[in-house]
């Protein structure tokens, strides 16, 4: 498995352990001029459930992949936080902002593979 489908993974197990919800892996490799390859899209219910997935993908990413975020922007509201893993940008929404966004709908041409909830 390369390198980038393991961090997907990694980061799919960090939003689950804190019961992000929603997950949608969208694969962008056969679209051009796109600024990754993958967005990993999910949700929280609170601000403060959205701060513990976000906390929660950078120790599993760590754990899994040795990789850190370049960059991770939204924490102060904790409405819309997104991390920055070069090939695989992670958008963590609050389901209201998630859905004025749409960004599903947005990468329409995009592969988009939903990652069941765990309840």
């Amino acid at each position: 498995m390369n390198e980038t489908k393991i961090l997907i993974e990694k980061i799919t197990e960090g939003i689950q352990e804190k019961k992000g919800k929603d997950i949608v892996v969208a694969d962008l490799t056969k679209i051009d001029d796109t600024i990754c390859k993958y967005f990993v899209i999910c949700q929280g219910n609170s601000p403060s459930q959205v701060s513990a997935i976000v906390d929660s993908i950078k120790s599993f990413t760590i754990k899994g992949t040795q990789t850190k975020p370049f960059a991770v922007d939204g924490l102060r509201n904790a409405e819309w936080v997104a991390m920055d893993y070069a090939d695989v940008l992670v958008h963590v929404f609050l389901p209201e902002v998630r859905n004025f966004y749409n960004l599903e709908h947005l990468w329409a041409d995009a592969k988009l593979i939903s990652i069941p909830n765990i309840d």
